[in-house]
């Protein structure tokens, strides 16, 4: 279930943003101090969805920012249950940007080396639009767009 994120989300979200399998595959890798994210999350209002899992247990992150979208899980806290989470979270958000916020098309980057998502994005319609390189961490990075329609 996805729902609003309140404030009190906030340090939870930092902590699986943190975690170093996340940052690993994040356009930005460094490790987020709290200052730095308080001033990100005071600028989120409303585009900020929290994933709770089947228990109700807060377990994910979705943020939109018009018709771009990026997640991220509690990776050491789903342990095993981290793909049928990351299943049901694309799902789950698709249909909240085509329904809630009426999208017509959705599309988010992902780095070339994170397969896992991009056959994810796949499985769920989306499509490779461009590729591109960009800096990471002063490395050059191929991101992958991808868009899927309503």
């Amino acid at each position: 279930m996805l729902r609003p994120a309140r404030d009190s989300d906030r340090d939870l979200v930092l902590s699986w943003r943190n975690h170093p399998a996340v940052r690993a595959v994040s356009l930005t890798t460094h490790e987020i101090q709290p200052l730095e994210h308080a001033a990100w999350w005071s600028t989120q209002t409303g585009r900020v969805l929290i994933y709770e899992d089947e228990s109700g247990t807060p377990a994910g992150v979705v943020i939109f920012n018009g018709a771009t979208w990026s997640f991220y899980l509690d990776v050491e806290g789903l342990g095993p249950r981290l793909l049928p989470a990351w299943m049901r979270l694309e799902k789950e958000a698709v249909e909240y940007a085509f329904g809630v916020l009426g999208l017509d098309t959705l599309g988010g980057e992902t780095l070339e080396e994170n397969k896992q998502v991009l056959a994810l994005h796949r499985r769920f319609g989306f499509r490779e639009v461009r590729r591109y390189e960009r800096l990471v961490d002063g490395v050059p990075k191929t991101v992958v767009w991808t868009e899927r329609a309503k």
